[in-house]
């Protein structure tokens, strides 16, 4: 498990890393202090891109605590217990890729930049019928309970938290600020994601990312071609599920996950078969 369970029902551990509602719920507003902060130069990101970032790792952890605690008084009164099947599920599965997240071989192969970030990893599960969960800044984590009528195993499970777990590690929120900013403002409220949908770069690198994670987790990634194929599938048949609202499917996202699965899966033969390069020296 990921830390001690508190009496509300919340998760919590504080991670140092070494080694989106749809992105917020779309009432939802961040009063976030950027004076003095701007873009950031945040250097080459987890797609080998350049990568702007608006907000330091302080900001960003004081943006998703403050969304958190909003988003937990709007569902008061329906938060599932910690004894909750659902709960213990969601807490497990998101300890596992969180302990993944700390293999450095794995955060080289996909160029992921989280020395100095703080995360604070909490799990919590929102009474809801939407078909969705969201991992804000800073690692908190919601699963609503209309997921758990879709995902067929912890696998699947893994594949929802691991590809919104991957947004977070990959600061796409603070990306998404900076490309809508220009310069610093001054303390003022953010609309961080209301309208904005993830674009398809953000996506492809939360896909990749997740795979990896779920994999090395010890997940099975083809689970995540089974899920995605049958929210596809479900997309069909009327109006989209709400985890594909900014999460667009087609043939081509597929296929690209496919081949994201043959990389994870030989990545992590190669590592549990050492033949994994130390860290160049610097």
């Amino acid at each position: 498990m990921i830390g001690e369970e508190a009496r509300n029902g919340s998760h919590t551990r504080d991670i140092p890393v070494r080694s989106r509602p749809r992105w917020l719920i779309p009432y939802l507003f961040v009063l976030v202090p950027l004076s003095g902060c701007g873009d950031l130069d945040g250097g080459e990101g987890p797609g080998h891109r350049a990568q702007q970032l608006a907000l330091s790792p302080q900001q960003e952890l004081e943006v998703g605590r403050q969304a958190y605690r909003e988003i937990l008084e709007k569902y008061r009164g329906r938060i599932l217990r910690a004894e909750d099947e659902r709960v213990r599920r969601s807490r497990h599965v998101t300890a596992r890729i969180v302990k993944a997240v700390g293999i450095e071989p794995l955060q080289r192969e996909i160029n992921l930049r989280i020395a100095g970030y703080r995360f604070e990893w909490e799990v919590n599960v929102l009474e809801d019928g939407q078909i969705n969960a969201f991992c804000l800044p800073g690692g908190k984590i919601a699963v609503f309970t209309g997921l758990f009528s879709v995902v067929q195993n912890d696998d699947q499970l893994a594949t929802v938290l691991s590809h919104e777990i991957a947004h977070a590690l990959a600061h796409h929120a603070s990306e998404r600020i900076a490309h809508a900013h220009d310069g610093p403002q001054g303390s003022q409220i953010v609309s961080l994601f209301i309208d904005k949908k993830h674009d398809r770069e953000q996506e492809a690198e939360a896909d990749k990312i997740g795979v990896f994670l779920m994999t090395f987790a010890g997940y099975d990634p083809r689970e995540a071609i089974v899920f995605w194929e049958r929210m596809a599938q479900a997309h069909r048949g009327g109006a989209p599920p709400e985890i594909l609202s900014d999460h667009p499917s087609d043939a081509h996202r597929i296929e690209a996950m496919k081949d994201n699965v043959r990389r994870a899966l030989a990545g992590k033969q190669a590592f549990d078969e050492g033949r994994i390069a130390p860290p160049a020296r610097r």
